[in-house]
């Protein structure tokens, strides 16, 4: 691999003079500026971006503040972060949220106290904001991903109210479906709102009037998505099919739906949002919005280098496209 050392020496200069002209640290001629630009080209010599951008008291390290160990989605989110980290030659520091307010703030003031060069937040639904305040009043350099705020940080998720609205609406015009259920994630999140707004948008599109009670919260997780399609289950007409917001509550849902001994797709169709590993081996295969995880993953750490390298430039926020994944717990063959 082509070094500075190699620059300098196709073009002529000291390793300083490369070196200025790389970061623009101090005035060097445009003749000169050419002369190195040529010789970088000639000898294929890509300067490191991450070097240039850390340079000084960098730690060479960044925090990332995930709720991983409960949540297979973020699991597979922190492992994208942890191979785009690679690539660039970064360390990972990686603390679990338990998506708690509290255990929130103090994931995110020890990364800090450690000096980690900046942090990738995955939020709560905290309502008082205490984590994004810290990192604000701290000019923490930091990317949102997945959640996002409506205050001024870099971010990085998916575009939910049109991928919901399309999962919903594959149910709608593919099988008939007019009596949806939607088992909803945890309240103060942006993914829930949106992905709530979603489901509205596929059904107002259809000309199907919302019914509140099929709409349910599962809390994002497992024994509460399960409470929450016993609900649906219960009414005196009960939903055709039911759409759930995340991963852990599309598993939440197929135990109840099996508990119950209820055929998935013959008696209640199933989709959900986010794919999963196994999500094409179970029984029936189960029919996904898929979030582009790596490039999620990559996308965060590209925002957050840039944003190291230039605190004072303007936020960006990122919104990637998720695919439908049809397989048949939805009713396809």
């Amino acid at each position: 691999m082509a070094t500075m050392e190699d620059v300098a020496r196709a073009a002529d200069v000291s390793l300083s003079t490369v070196s200025h002209v790389l970061n623009g640290t101090r005035k060097v001629s445009p003749k000169t500026v050419a002369a190195v630009n040529a010789a970088m080209q000639q000898i294929g010599y890509v300067p490191n971006m991450l070097a240039r951008a850390l340079a000084g008291s960098s730690s060479g390290t960044i925090g990332v503040a995930i709720s991983a160990f409960t949540n297979h989605y973020f699991s597979e989110t922190v492992r994208a972060i942890e191979a785009a980290c690679t690539r660039h030659g970064l360390m990972m520091l990686f603390s679990d949220t338990h998506d708690d307010p509290e255990q929130e703030l103090k994931v995110v003031q020890n990364l800090h106290q450690r000096r980690v060069d900046g942090i990738v937040l995955a939020p709560s639904g905290d309502s008082h904001h205490r984590t994004l305040d810290y990192l604000t009043s701290n000019k923490i350099a930091s990317v949102l991903v997945d959640r996002m705020s409506p205050q001024p940080f870099d971010q990085v998720g998916v575009e939910n109210i049109e991928a919901t609205a399309q999962l919903v609406s594959h149910l709608i015009a593919a099988h008939g479906h007019r009596r949806i259920g939607f088992i909803a994630g945890a309240p103060g999140l942006s993914t829930t709102h949106e992905r709530i707004d979603g489901y509205r948008l596929a059904l107002q599109r259809a000309d199907i009037v919302f019914d509140p009670a099929l709409l349910r919260s599962g809390d994002s997780n497992l024994e509460r998505s399960g409470a929450a399609t016993r609900e649906l289950l219960a009414l005196p007409q009960r939903p055709t099919a039911i759409v759930a917001g995340n991963n852990l509550m599309t598993i939440g849902t197929m135990h109840a739906l099996r508990d119950a001994q209820i055929a998935v797709p013959q008696d209640v169709a199933l989709a959900g949002f986010d794919d999963f590993d196994w999500a094409d081996y179970f029984s029936p295969r189960l029919t996904v919005m898929a979030q582009p995880l790596e490039e999620l993953g990559a996308m965060a750490v590209d925002l957050l280098i840039d944003r190291i390298a230039n605190p004072g430039r303007a936020q960006h926020v990122q919104r990637l496209s998720p695919t439908l994944r049809v397989r048949n717990s939805c009713g396809c063959p």
